[in-house]
């Protein structure tokens, strides 16, 4: 046991599977104190460097340096339904449990049997062989703070909402995000020198991700993390490192890139880059152009610019020597400027996957596209009153269980109301994006199944902008979750709804391709509905809201400006089903 954490190395790592490099020579050091947020499009390699770092799996390059006493959190649970709550929290207190008793121990037979001093001739022995051990125990317990793990071990229960869960209940009785959030609050309780996180605020409500991100602050260790919670990487990262390889066209090794400062200060650092690297790009282009036109031009300018007047032919001759001279060195610079410029080239900045897609259909004004009224899910959904108006905007929020995903699949049609209606306006089409995408057909290539649903007539699917071209070909089954549901929305939108619902859009989407589809959304000429338990999206949210609970009253979460009408704003009532 050190008496000060290490921190984590890694160097030049590699990791290849299937002959497809996904790390190519990523070098990383997190020293304690510093929480370092991973960040790439899906695919870049954010879970594989954590599970590398944890040594769940080899490197097939570099060199990786590591404290033992490390903590990794994946995103599913690393235990099964056997066993009991009780059971996963006293393993997780087992190492401050046993350092405690061997505390108690060591301070024994340092003072002697039964308290008595150690005997003179004994003295020095005894301290040469417990007294460095009980010094380094005593050291781990206290940056573990060992004597409040077990009040600790109550905290953070309660803060990721499961204080209420008795110790004898069995894991199998556990819902998946429970699961999770018992995983996550075992770890927290182990307080390790060293935090891996992959996604740790996957199945966390507001007051949790708030809870976990002021913890994480007060760790004294290091903490590498990956998630797509913007905010909860603007409040905890001191450092973003972003596994996206385009940087400035010149590096091409392949790494990491590292921002000081909050996810806000790596937005802002990573315009500035792309910026300059553009401006870099469109100089070089100039200056290549000038000096192959100078090559060019210049290599055929071979007389002194003026014809021989008075017929001596000599003194021409040595005019003319001195000008061809004078071309010759030009032109050699010229060209050697060239070959150094080509030499070190610049790339071109690739075009970002960029959402190319309206998302809807242009709907006409008039009444609203879509009125639901005396809704009823038992157990589940109690909307009095929703009224969307055409081109309306409706964010639904709520906490886990309020009935959101239900909703969505109560007006698209999929799930029936045990009471209420919902009313489409003739003719309007509605598109549902679920959590989980699911394809009939997983070893038809992407771009096959967007044909066969849609026909050889459809936008192409690469013009939509949601995949890269060489996904393209991948079958449905090898593609990741976030490509998968990119293909999930293609499909929507390709069909042009003119309502369109989205049920946690932004949950698997590269922080990038998040940005421009909230910028779609915005732009879009339908109606659209958006039920997100993403805090970025819900402090820029411009439109209308609708707070769904479960146990509580709720008001209209959609503000209706004094004397409007339905069809001018939106109108919306919820009420909480009784408990």
């Amino acid at each position: 046991m050190s008496r000060s954490p290490a921190p984590l190395v890694a160097r030049e790592l590699v990791k290849i599977y299937g002959g497809r490099r996904v790390l190519d020579g990523v070098s990383l050091t997190a020293s304690p104190g510093q929480r370092l947020g991973l960040v790439g499009e899906n695919g870049a390699g954010k879970s594989t460097l954590l599970r590398l770092l944890a040594g769940v799996e080899d490197a097939d390059g570099g060199e990786l340096s590591r404290t033992p006493d490390l903590g990794f959190l994946a995103q599913e649970p690393p235990f099964g339904p056997a066993g009991t709550v009780g059971g996963v929290l006293d393993a997780a207190l087992a190492e401050v449990r046993a350092a405690l008793r061997r505390l108690d121990e060591l301070a024994t037979a340092l003072a002697g049997d039964g308290g008595a001093p150690v005997p003179p001739a004994t003295q020095p022995a005894g301290l040469a062989v417990y007294g460095d051990e009980y010094g380094e125990l005593l050291d781990w317990a206290q940056q573990h703070q060992a004597w409040d793990a077990h009040r600790r071990a109550s905290l953070v229960l309660a803060g990721l909402g499961l204080g209420g869960l008795p110790a004898e209940l069995p894991l199998a009785r556990l819902s998946g995000g429970q699961r999770s959030r018992l995983a996550l609050a075992a770890m927290l309780v182990r307080r390790p020198a060293a935090l891996l996180l992959d996604e740790p605020t996957n199945h966390l409500d507001d007051e949790a991700v708030e809870f976990l991100a002021s913890h994480l602050r007060e760790l004294p260790g290091a903490v590498v993390l990956a998630s797509h919670d913007r905010v909860f990487l603007d409040e905890v990262c001191t450092d973003v490192c972003d596994l996206d390889p385009a940087r400035d066209g010149t590096d091409r090794s392949g790494g990491l890139v590292r921002y000081r400062g909050s996810y806000s200060d790596y937005l802002l650092a990573k315009r500035a880059q792309r910026l300059r690297w553009e401006q870099a790009w469109a100089q070089r282009q100039d200056e290549l152009a000038a000096l192959r036109a100078s090559v060019a031009v210049t290599a055929r300018r071979v007389a002194p610019g003026r014809p021989m007047r008075d017929r001596n032919k000599p003194a021409y001759d040595r005019n003319r020597g001195r000008v061809q001279s004078s071309v010759s060195s030009r032109v050699r610079n010229a060209r050697q400027r060239l070959a150094d410029l080509l030499a070190q080239p610049i790339d071109k900045p690739p075009a970002p996957l960029r959402l190319r897609a309206t998302l809807t259909a242009p709907v006409p004004g008039g009444e609203p596209v879509l009125a639901a009224h005396d809704l009823l899910v038992p157990g589940r959904l109690a909307v009095d009153r929703l009224d969307l108006p055409a081109g309306g905007r409706l964010l639904v929020t709520g906490a886990n269980g309020a009935g959101k995903s239900t909703l969505l699949s109560v007006l698209a049609g999929r799930l029936r109301p045990a009471r209420g209606s919902v009313q489409l306006r003739p003719g309007m089409r509605v598109g549902l994006l679920a959590q989980d995408a699911v394809f009939r057909h997983p070893r038809h290539s992407a771009a096959r199944t967007y044909r066969d649903a849609l026909g050889p007539e459809a936008v192409p699917l690469v013009e939509l902008g949601l995949l890269a071209p060489a996904e393209l070909a991948r079958p449905v089954g090898e593609l990741s979750t976030g490509q998968r549901r990119r293909l999930a929305l293609a499909l929507l939108v390709a069909a042009a709804p003119g309502i369109l619902l989205l049920d946690e859009p932004t949950n698997h989407l590269s922080l990038a391709l998040v940005a421009e589809l909230e910028e779609a959304l915005r732009a879009a000429p339908g109606t659209v509905v958006v039920a997100t338990h993403d805090r970025w999206q819900r402090r820029h949210w411009d439109g209308d809201r609708l707070e769904l609970a479960g146990g509580r009253p709720v008001r209209a979460g959609a503000s209706v400006p004094a004397g409007a009408t339905a069809a001018a704003g939106l109108a919306c009532t919820s009420r909480a089903l009784p408990r």
